[in-house]
């Protein structure tokens, strides 16, 4: 995982801010499936 998408989830854990957890969950999700590494969508 990116230092950075770490750094916001951290972020948004303490402010406990959902949409931005969803929203940085997704973007996650994207990025492991576009690199490739991601095995978990069929």
């Amino acid at each position: 995982m990116p230092q950075w998408l770490c750094n916001q989830l951290t972020r948004a854990f303490r402010k406990k801010d959902r949409r931005q957890i969803k929203l940085l969950n997704d973007c996650w999700f994207f990025y492991r499936n576009s690199a490739g590494e991601g095995t978990d969508h069929p």
